[in-house]
């Protein structure tokens, strides 16, 4: 009887450490998951603090620009885009689709930026305008934070999907639809850059 209670032992026990395991991979993953979600909460925070900083620049440059109407509509357009895009990839962090939309939107407002800080440099008038030096200096420390956040969540994104891919945390990812994420980077080597704005 002591035999065949320990030959029935056995199996429960295995069994018992194999779902102790499985939970143990489940509730890893969850926690990975969990941290490139909130790293890019970071990034979404630091998103709309910049694109709510363009109006105020676009509003200071108007005045002086005002034969610029090309230029500050694409800055314009770019950042609704960027709005848009950057709601998708909140709604669903690590989605391919949405984080290749949310870097091209992003890399088009840097671009237009760009035009429209290169153009404002021809006019001495507005490079001293104090509300245009103080724009100049949060965008410029918007877009480190948005640097350091996009760092957070991409390392973030690399520890889950090496959880993922790794066996035999794999077998787990896979039953439980633990998809991979995708990083947030910018494509084209010259979009690397934040947008100069310096005066």
């Amino acid at each position: 009887m002591m035999y065949f209670l320990g030959m029935l032992l056995i199996p429960i026990v295995i069994l018992v450490l194999i779902a102790l395991w499985a939970m143990g991979v489940y509730n890893r993953l969850i926690t990975l998951r969990n941290r490139y979600e909130n790293a890019f909460s970071q990034i979404d925070v630091q998103l709309k603090r910049r694109h709510d900083l363009i109006p105020n620049l676009v509003n200071v440059v108007k005045g002086y620009l005002g034969h610029e109407k090309d230029t500050l509509e694409a800055v314009i357009e770019a950042r609704s885009a960027a709005i848009s895009a950057t709601s998708a990839a909140a709604a669903n962090p690590g989605d391919q689709s949405a984080m290749n939309d949310l870097a091209s939107a992003e890399s088009n407002l840097n671009g237009a930026l760009g035009r429209l800080l290169m153009v404002a440099e021809a006019y001495p008038d507005l490079k001293a305008n104090e509300n245009m030096l103080a724009l100049q200096e949060e965008l410029t420390s918007t877009e480190n934070k948005v640097s350091f956040a996009r760092q957070s969540y991409n390392d973030s994104v690399t520890a889950y999907n090496t959880a993922t891919e790794l066996f035999p945390g794999s077998v787990i990812a896979r039953n439980f639809g633990f998809s991979l994420a995708q990083l947030f980077e910018v494509e084209e080597e010259v979009q690397r850059d934040a947008p100069k704005v310096e005066f």
